[in-house]
């Protein structure tokens, strides 16, 4: 599916002409040097030849991209599914791959559109090194104005096929977030994000008491340091060494025999502990509920005012990522059923061809090698290729 055939509510295609006339790249975000350059390609594996998604061109750039959607999504009594592939062909090392749904209306500056453009939703893969590997799930809080990151990690894929990410918002405060049309994550808004305050506080108006014992162990009063304890030392000399016999004392000096450890040293003084008796235990604050806790029935609604576009906000230092099959729609079945049609129809011969890219690659670089240890070995040649008999040593002087 053309990348610019972009959904939203119902299964209209958007647009059938050339991508580039429903997309605009924000050269406004960045200066040109900075700005990597979109292709537009099926990639080096795919199951469509024809079948075209974008993808990010140059290394260590940063990457702006939106359009519009054909009709206004607004929150309401109706989830909010988004849905796309994304394929690193290139083996990502460090970059984002996460999709943003985006207000503004009419208002909207697409050539401007870059990292500080309010957005509603960012969805998707972020990935930076072996520990830092992530799916994006964060919603916009008007209440708060403020954009909330899932606290629990969802993970992703990094392996160099496409992959479905999908992510439904529905209006009973719940989320869930699909990869390859199965479940990853799924919970309640107020559980998973910090839309909420919290129903309990400390309360303001309580303190530990002064009196309050919460030392479990005391030094034991009964317990007295010995008489003499301070004048044992740390190291006696060795009661087994002796003077050697040719020890000079008049060109070696006096002989003092070596240090060792002194095994009756046993470290600085210090009492016994003993439980106390007057230990009340770890002090707990008390709670109260928080005055200013109230419970919205709105979080869902981050398009309460309308969202209108959809956009790539992106950093790469390997380029080579590509987006695919995006569809924005109310119906998590429409989306499965576009998955079908797209994703899934295609993933198999992709998965084939990438197969046998590899083993060309393998068998490639096995040649190489092979190559290299011949030159090493002179060329394939050692001592015994030479025949002795025919070869003129010269004269000998």
């Amino acid at each position: 599916m053309l990348l610019n055939q972009l959904y939203i509510i119902s299964s209209q295609i958007l647009n059938t002409q050339g991508w580039e006339k429903r997309w605009t790249v924000s050269s406004d975000w960045k200066s040109k040097d900075e700005l990597g350059k979109w292709g537009h390609t099926a990639g080096e594996w795919y199951g469509d030849a024809d079948d075209k998604g974008i993808q990010t061109s140059d290394d260590a750039k940063f990457y702006g991209l939106s359009a519009p959607m054909s009709k206004t999504f607004k929150s309401g009594k109706k989830d909010l599914v988004i849905q796309y592939t994304v394929k690193h062909e290139q083996k990502i090392d460090c970059g984002g791959a996460y999709i943003k749904l985006l207000p503004g209306g009419k208002k909207f500056e697409s050539t401007k559109f870059g990292g500080d453009t309010p957005y509603s939703v960012m969805f998707g893969p972020d990935i930076c090194g072996s520990s830092n590997k992530r799916t994006h799930v964060i919603f916009h809080y008007d209440k708060k104005d403020d954009n909330l990151l899932i606290k629990k990690n969802v993970g992703t894929e990094d392996d160099q096929v496409s992959h479905l990410y999908t992510l439904v918002l529905r209006p009973d405060n719940t989320f869930e977030v699909f990869v390859d049309n199965k479940s990853v994550r799924a919970g309640k808004l107020e559980d998973e994000f910090d839309f909420l305050p919290a129903k309990e506080i400390k309360d303001p108006d309580q303190s530990k008491p002064e009196d309050w014992v919460d030392e479990k162990k005391i030094a034991d009063p009964e317990d007295k340091k010995p008489d003499g304890y301070d004048d044992i030392p740390m190291e006696i000399p060795d009661p087994d060494a002796s003077k050697p016999d040719d020890w000079d004392d008049e060109d070696d000096g006096e002989w003092e025999a070596p240090m060792i450890d002194n095994p009756d040293y046993n470290g600085p003084w210090s009492p016994k502990m003993i439980d106390n008796p007057d230990y009340k235990g770890a002090w707990e604050h008390p709670m109260i509920a928080n005055p200013e806790y109230e419970y919205d029935d709105n979080m869902y609604a981050v398009c309460k005012d309308g969202c209108t576009h959809v956009g790539f906000e992106l950093w790469q230092v390997k380029s080579g990522t590509i987006f695919d099959d995006i569809i924005v729609t109310d119906s998590l079945e429409e989306a499965q059923k576009f998955a079908e049609e797209t994703f899934f129809k295609k993933k198999d011969g992709e998965k084939e061809m990438f197969d046998e890219h590899q083993k060309k690659e393998k068998e490639r670089e096995e040649a190489e090698r092979a190559a290299m240890e011949d030159e090493d070995g002179m060329g394939g040649m050692g001592m015994d290729d030479f025949d002795m008999d025919d070869m003129d040593m010269g004269d000998e002087f």
